[in-house]
């Protein structure tokens, strides 16, 4: 597996070796090789637990195809990527997003792809790895499993990716062009994130597993998330989950080499419009960092964290600035254990590239009031910038036309037209129509190192551009039913990525959630609602069981009753039963209210016909003392055995006892008439306020009741109403 030989010690990075957990792995080696892992101590004969792959980021193919010149210069580098692959035989192609320019990339654009795909990964090598992980969850496909498991495919250079910034998901089915390749079967999509409906959201981070012999890697991806999104996820607790690999005996945790992919701005010119390296977490041991086109291959280590990160850039020139003007590279990953060694590998096919800046106020040979002179320097440098390239590229078996950017400082000066100075380098240089770059020297700042190139701040395809939470601010409105962010997003897909159903599936996102919430809310509220129904039943049950239980207490109490009311009749003489009792003393009672309430009315006529009611009343009350008094002595005994229990019986028993005191108050209103004047209802201290105030007073107001009626008779007759309530109150 190490056919092609290794560079020289000097290629490799500084501290580019670590171990697990962020402790620096052994310095072996000399001299200025030293802090890498030597070749030879490297057991080459040990293939089998070498784990060797190829890292690449921000392909663009596509970009300019339209471009007469460059059309085909990211398709040239990312088939050199794909050789180098093969050449050294790496066991998979690992790439960090942007692999296409564009959202939806022309079919000549994806027939190239296809066809570079099919020629370099399809063979009948054999894969010497195996995914060791719940592919189903790694691979958001219908599919589910890694490509070359497919038994009808020969896939001999498995190629990972993510997505980019400029190829993200997008339209109603969140689809990418990445996922049209790995339906082909030619790559493995991973790092998808679905994120629904507003808010900051949640996401989940699952391993790829990968196994070589005795070397484990776990492989995370992060496709491209909104930066101001995903910084305010990373702050947010529990937003973002990382899923460690499980505790294996052959395996444990510690053994797992951690390895993550992701495509964010890494720039911190604004805080909130990047991701800090100080926001993942502390068990990875090396990152791929995507979108950023400065290539800074060498592994870089940062301070308290423990792990490495290197930055690829792009492999071809998407935007003329000085970061662009470094060599491009590859980077070769071979991991063994918990150790790892990094080479970079210089990208040949790549279209020259030379930047130079300029400061007219700064040379002497310049006349401002004379605007030849300033051509005539600017011609200068640029067949100078024309004659390095062409030096550089003499070893090389095609020449290529450079592409050549001048940064103009005018200040003081003019400006000349960029398009009719570069006529006249056409044939000569790759980008005649923007040779030149006008700006001003920006004001003077108090420390040097605030000080950023304009360039370097503002991307070519963030300038002129504003988002919906801007306009909304700056309107004073306020969004009731769209959420802002799902509205800036939908925005940008509409303009950057040509999606014409992007506010169709803004607002199909955002009634899909509120349809899922009003039916979580439901199915709530009909538990509770259950819940409340059969409790009521079961109230109910209760409630009739004890109603039932009252009233056969109460049919044995008044049986027994009846016996001794028939031993009392035996010595008395005959009674009227309680039903009939109580019948003729509520037809009593209703014709003494009616009478009593006209005596009211007219305070003193009628008095004769009220003695002679009053007198009937005494005789017939006299003959059912003792039915009544048994009677009520019942009721009382169910009120105090039923207690708080039996509501329902409580309230029966209570309008009899009312209905008792009613049949006897007339009388007693009657009687008392030529003395003093009877209390009216409710406010004095009559029955009707006592039963009001709780059931231990009922008894007490029924034996208020019989006393005032006997203390009107004569002193034989309290004598035996005394004799005889003293009989009843035992059994209350």
């Amino acid at each position: 597996l190490f056919p092609r030989p290794l560079l020289a010690e000097s290629s490799f990075s500084p501290s580019s070796c670590s171990e697990r957990g962020g402790a620096a792995a052994p310095r072996l080696g000399g001299g200025e090789s030293q802090g890498f892992l030597h070749t030879r101590d490297l057991k080459m004969d040990d293939k089998s637990n070498m784990l060797r792959v190829l890292i690449a980021t921000d392909c663009h193919l596509g970009y300019l195809e339209k471009d007469e010149i460059r059309r085909f210069d990211s398709f040239q580098a990312f088939e050199e990527i794909c050789s180098i692959a093969e050449q050294n035989k790496v066991d998979f192609i690992l790439l960090g997003g942007d692999l296409f320019h564009e959202n939806k990339p022309s079919r000549s654009t994806l027939v190239k792809t296809i066809e570079t795909l099919r020629r370099y990964c399809l063979n009948d090598r054999p894969v010497q790895f195996q995914v060791v992980s719940d592919q189903t969850v790694n691979f958001q496909n219908v599919f589910g499993h890694v490509n070359y498991e497919d038994p009808h495919f020969n896939v001999g250079l498995p190629v990972f990716t993510i997505h980019g910034n400029h190829d993200d998901p997008a339209g109603v089915d969140n689809l990418s062009a990445i996922d049209i390749l790995s339906a082909s079967n030619l790559v493995n999509y991973f790092g998808k994130m679905v994120l629904g409906g507003s808010g900051v959201g949640q996401i989940t981070l699952h391993p790829i597993l990968i196994r070589k012999g005795t070397t484990s890697v776990a492989l995370y991806g992060l496709g491209n998330i909104r930066d101001e999104r995903l910084n305010r996820m990373f702050q947010t607790p529990h937003a973002v989950q990382w899923i460690r690999p499980g505790h294996q005996e052959a395996c444990p945790v510690s053994n797992w080499f951690n390895i993550l992919v992701l495509h964010q701005n890494r720039i911190k010119t604004n805080p909130k419009n990047a991701i800090n390296e100080h926001f993942l977490p502390r068990f990875l041991d090396f990152v791929v960092w995507g979108h950023e086109h400065e290539c800074l291959v060498d592994p870089q280590e940062v301070p308290g964290m423990g792990f490495h990160i290197t930055q690829p850039g792009s492999s071809v020139a998407t935007s003329l600035i000085d970061g662009e003007a470094k060599p491009k590279h590859v980077l070769m990953l071979e991991i063994k254990g918990s150790q790892y060694r990094p080479t970079k590998i210089p990208l040949k096919s790549v279209r020259p590239f030379e930047y130079a800046e300029v400061v007219l106020k700064d040379e002497a040979d310049i006349d401002p009031n004379d605007q030849a002179s300033v051509l005539e320097h600017l011609d200068k440098v640029v067949r100078n910038l024309i004659d390095k390239s062409s030096k550089r590229a003499v070893s090389r078996s095609q020449l290529k036309l450079p592409l050549v950017r001048i940064k103009v400082d005018y200040s003081g000066f003019s400006t000349i037209n960029p398009q009719r100075f570069g006529q006249k380098y056409v044939g000569k240089v790759a980008n005649p129509q923007d040779i030149l770059i006008f700006s001003k020297a920006a004001k003077k700042r108090q420390s040097v190192e605030e000080k950023i190139d304009a360039s370097e701040k503002l991307r070519p395809e963030e300038l002129n551009q504003q988002n919906i939470e801007a306009l909304v601010a700056e309107s004073n409105l306020k969004m009731e039913i769209l959420p802002v962010n799902d509205l800036d997003i939908a925005l940008h897909d509409f303009v950057s990525k040509d999606d014409k159903m992007a506010f169709y599936s803004c607002l199909q996102n955002n009634l899909e959630e509120t349809r899922n919430k009003l039916v979580a809310e439901a199915d709530t509220l009909k538990i509770e609602e259950n819940l409340i129904v059969k409790v009521g039943e079961c109230m109910q049950e209760r409630v009739k069981e004890r109603s039932l239980r009252s009233k056969e207490s109460m049919r044995t109490t008044t049986g027994s009753q009846n016996i001794q009311g028939t031993r009392n009749e035996n010595a008395t003489g005959p009674t009227f039963s309680d039903e009939e009792d109580t019948r003729q003393m509520l037809s009593i009672s209703k014709s003494a209210q009616r009478r009593g309430g006209a005596s009211r009315r007219g305070r003193g006529r009628g008095s004769s016909s009220l003695k002679q009611m009053t007198l009937d009343g005494t005789m017939r009350t006299r003959h059912s003392e003792r039915s009544t008094s048994g009677s009520a002595s019942v009721a009382t005994r169910s009120i105090v055995d039923e207690g708080i229990d039996s509501p329902s019986s409580e309230e029966r028993e209570r309008d009899e006892l009312h209905d008792l005191v009613e049949n006897s108050e007339p009388e007693e209103i009657k009687k008392d008439k030529g003395r003093k004047r009877a209390a009216p209802r409710g406010r004095g201290r009559g029955s009707t306020s006592s039963a009001k105030r709780g059931r231990k007073s009922d008894f007490t107001s029924i034996q208020s009741m019989l006393m005032n009626k006997d203390g009107d008779d004569d002193d034989d007759d309290e004598d035996d109403i005394s004799t005889r309530l003293k009989k009843v109150q035992p059994q209350v």
